[in-house]
């Protein structure tokens, strides 16, 4: 008689730092073996995209692209240029509260207690002053990046986790993985069902209790991003200044402590948190609720809840 084995889906979990951050990868299958094979594919993935678009590497085509900046444009690999210009249409969308090219702005904030003072109206204006998308050319024919201004430089740290983690999730999803999480030190991207039936959830903290959570709230997959300010502040004459600077005019956001947005990209969805912060709660969710498919929860600092229109909160 021939004995039947029946293999029974269960997670299987990975934490690893890549792109400086902290990486944890589920991925539902049969085995460990398999579930390693998978892992190590997304791993490669992730790794492949960091040197890609690291501004810290030396070697990479991002950092040619600003060492050419004010010199000449500088030929790119199609997924690059595609991810440039998908950043500039989110800078248009958000009248440049995200923008790329903010790795050109002087670092006059400090967030480690180290500052007494308020910089001056001629500093901020100073530090900003080789910020602006508009300032990046595209060529499509040649497909060639090109940074006007010398000095001028672009980084992607606001959409490069959101991005690396949407192209390890459609490796996973064409390699037959049934169901995953990917988390990007908060940036959260699923796929398929739990080995129960049911949807992943995602718990959002209040960030004026960090113990506490507000709200369990199911994803089916999509992602979801949120970005804080709790953690990383300064106050002077009784304002709060988060650490999320807004690139047109060189001010910390005010009012916004959290921002999580649900979007059916990661990408997309950290370029839109950091977004909402620097426009504010009433444009910022304006601007949510003209798009398809994304929503937005914003926590300001009174503890107020504000939501976009198409959003069901179960409070807990």
């Amino acid at each position: 008689m021939m004995s039947t084995v029946i293999f029974s889906q269960r997670n299987y979990q990975r934490t690893l730092k890549l792109m400086g951050s902290r990486f944890d990868l589920t991925v539902v299958a049969n085995d460990s073996t398999t579930a390693n094979t998978y892992m190590d594919l997304a791993v490669d993935e992730i790794t492949r995209i960091e040197k890609l678009i690291s501004s810290w590497d030396p070697n990479s085509r991002t950092s040619e692209i600003n060492k050419n900046a004010g010199i000449k444009p500088v030929k790119v690999e199609s997924e690059l240029y595609e991810l440039i210009k998908r950043a500039i249409g989110i800078s248009k969308l958000t009248d440049g509260a995200f923008d790329i090219s903010y790795a050109s702005m002087d670092r006059i904030w400090k967030f480690d207690g180290s500052m007494k003072t308020m910089p001056s109206e001629e500093e901020l204006k100073s530090s900003v002053a080789k910020v602006g998308f508009q300032n990046i050319v595209l060529d499509p024919v040649e497909q060639t990046v090109f940074l006007k201004l010398p000095g001028m430089k672009i980084g992607f740290g606001a959409i490069g986790k959101g991005y690396a983690a949407d192209k390890a999730k459609q490796l996973l999803m064409d390699k037959g993985v049934p169901a995953g999480i990917i988390n990007a030190s908060g940036d959260m991207n699923t796929w398929g069902k739990q080995t129960n039936g049911e949807s992943w959830k995602v718990a959002i903290t209040n960030p004026m209790n960090k113990n506490k959570v507000f709200a369990l709230l199911p994803i089916t997959d999509g992602a979801v991003v949120t970005s804080g300010d709790y953690e990383r502040y300064v106050t002077f004459n009784g304002k709060r200044y988060a650490h999320i600077i807004d690139p047109r005019t060189g001010y910390p956001s005010t009012g916004i402590i959290s921002v999580t947005v649900f979007a059916p990209k990661a990408e997309l969805a950290d370029a839109l948190a950091t977004s909402v912060f620097v426009m504010g709660k009433e444009i910022g969710l304006d601007r949510i609720n003209q798009l398809p498919k994304v929503e937005c929860i914003i926590i300001d600092e009174k503890g107020n809840i504000s939501k976009s229109d198409n959003i069901e909160i179960d409070k807990l």
